[in-house]
């Protein structure tokens, strides 16, 4: 389960960041993940309560935020929502479509004390 691989690196930018800004403990950690990342929501909550135990974040809450793949049509030029890497343009309906955003997931913010 790779989730549990995305968990771990979550903990270790938290652990990053708490000595650089010197906070001790983490409460909320809110994500960004894109609708194409290939990320399996109900896994990574699982992983990440695993995975926090006993750390700086153990207890937080993980919000998450989902967000839309946008694609770019070679043809007509437009920025299109992609449901999955393979759509049609949704404008000119030609297949093509090249992802510029939608397939990463990053730490929006952290709530800490």
């Amino acid at each position: 389960m790779h989730e549990m691989s995305l968990c771990e690196s979550i903990l270790q930018i938290v652990e990053e960041e708490s000595i650089r800004q010197s906070f001790r403990k983490v409460s909320e950690v809110h994500l960004a993940i894109g609708a194409l990342a290939g990320v399996e929501l109900e896994a990574l909550k699982f992983s990440f309560d695993v995975v926090v135990q006993q750390s700086l974040a153990a207890g937080a809450v993980l919000h998450i935020e989902i967000v839309p793949a946008i694609g770019h049509c070679p043809v007509c030029g437009q920025k299109v929502v992609m449901e999955t890497r393979y759509d049609a343009c949704s404008r000119c309906g030609e297949y093509g479509l090249q992802l510029e955003s939608g397939n990463d997931m990053r730490i929006t913010h952290l709530e800490v004390q």
